[in-house]
């Protein structure tokens, strides 16, 4: 908004006449800012939590986009560095005289345009697109290879830079709003769709084989460069295909380990077991108990009794011949009230170790009581509610208060 003078002073290097001391036209001082979702007035404390934040989101390692990791790291690279990030505000990625930029001495100017020291005025990439592809886990144990279709918009014969906007894709719009004040509004060009070039378009639908590697995790990416929308002036983006795990029925898995819970009885527990699992490549894998093994209800800790199997869990991404573990998490399941005879209580007591208080006899003056089913939350709320245990309710307000009324 301007207020007074001459609002179109801001658009006079458009004409012709004077000289542009300033900053080019086409300087772009603010991808670094934008790739790190900060504003240009951050301070080296927010850069760094923005930084911090995005790489562990999108690290490879993480299932991340390398090319995106990349990115990030070429931003913080400069804009943590004050000398850089003032040269940058000044004249973009031009300004910066050693083009590294975490990449291992890769020009930054390929990380964010695609190409060269000249891209920053040369074509851009279009927009990725991700689409999702469902597989089991039995596909990311064996691998699996499908075809898909890619279906995109191409371009047919060479664009033209739009009139309307000067290939800008943008226009600015001036409207008077009082006595000397003007406000200035940018919207895209409708002649171009804010495209900046004018151009016909076909469908194209192309198959690709899409092939999910032995070992690939939920939100791991498969790439095809270049296979996006075409669009005037710019590079085709990329098209991932981004694997979403289904959920399987016996396995839970936990990056390369595999967990299965297995219910025993207390006689399993004590004297043996083995049962038969089918895997996820088809095997048949019968899981035994060792002799003399005992399995408890709960390990020392109070944490869930668990054994593995070594190296029968999932394949590693790259390298399938090393594989995690099978974890078996058990459960003992004790007998009921009243389902063991007198019988089967007297060889119990005989042949487990240990001792027996069964003898006791109660002596004179004592009293045998017996349990009964609890719940531990009720712990402190027995015995009879007094006045008093009014005043120890967590109620800021206390107890109400009773009127009294006389007649």
């Amino acid at each position: 908004m301007f207020f007074g003078g001459d609002p179109f002073e801001h658009f006079a290097h458009h004409g012709g006449g004077g000289s542009h001391r300033g900053p080019r036209r086409d300087v772009d001082t603010t991808k670094l800012y934008e790739t790190l979702g900060v504003e240009k007035t951050a301070t080296q404390p927010e850069i760094k939590k923005a930084y911090r934040k995005l790489a562990v989101k999108h690290h490879p390692d993480k299932g991340g986009d390398e090319h995106k990791f990349k990115e990030i790291n070429a931003a913080y690279e400069i804009l943590s560095d004050e000398e850089k990030r003032a040269k940058y505000d000044r004249h973009g990625l031009e300004g910066i005289d050693d083009h590294g930029g975490g990449d291992g001495g890769a020009d930054i100017f390929d990380l964010f345009f695609g190409g060269g020291r000249q891209a920053s005025r040369g074509p851009r990439r279009s927009e990725d697109v991700n689409h999702a592809i469902k597989v089991t886990l039995e596909d990311l144990y064996n691998g699996k290879t499908v075809k898909l279709a890619i279906n995109r918009e191409v371009l047919v014969g060479k664009p033209k830079m739009c009139r309307q906007c000067d290939g800008r894709g943008m226009r600015m719009e001036l409207r008077q709003i009082g006595l000397g004040m003007v406000q200035q509004i940018q919207r895209h060009c409708a002649s171009c769709r804010g495209e900046g070039y004018q151009c016909e378009k076909k469908r194209e639908r192309k198959i690709v084989e899409v092939h999910v590697e032995k070992g690939m995790r939920h939100k791991d990416k498969i790439t095809f460069r270049g296979m996006s929308d075409e669009k005037p002036n710019m590079q085709p983006g990329d098209v991932h295909f981004v694997v979403h795990e289904k959920e399987h029925d016996v396995f839970k898995r936990k990056g390369a380990d595999l967990l299965i819970t297995k219910n025993l009885s207390l006689k399993e527990a004590l004297t043996g077991f083995a049962w038969r699992i089918k895997h996820l490549d088809g095997r048949s894998l019968i899981v035994a108990s060792k002799p003399g093994e005992v399995i408890r209800a709960n390990a020392a800790n109070e944490k869930p009794y668990v054994k593995i199997v070594p190296n029968e869990g999932m394949p590693s991404r790259g390298n399938p011949f090393v594989k995690g573990n099978l974890y078996v998490l058990f459960t003992v399941k004790f007998p009921e009230d009243g389902e063991l005879s007198a019988a089967a209580l007297d060889s119990l007591r005989a042949h487990l170790p240990g001792p027996s208080s069964m003898d006791m006899e109660a002596q004179e003056e004592e009293e045998e009581v017996h349990l009964e089913v609890a719940n531990i939350a009720n712990f402190g709320r027995g015995g009879a509610q007094t006045q008093e245990s009014a005043y120890d309710s967590d109620s800021d307000e206390g107890p109400q208060a009773v009127n009294c009324q006389q007649s």
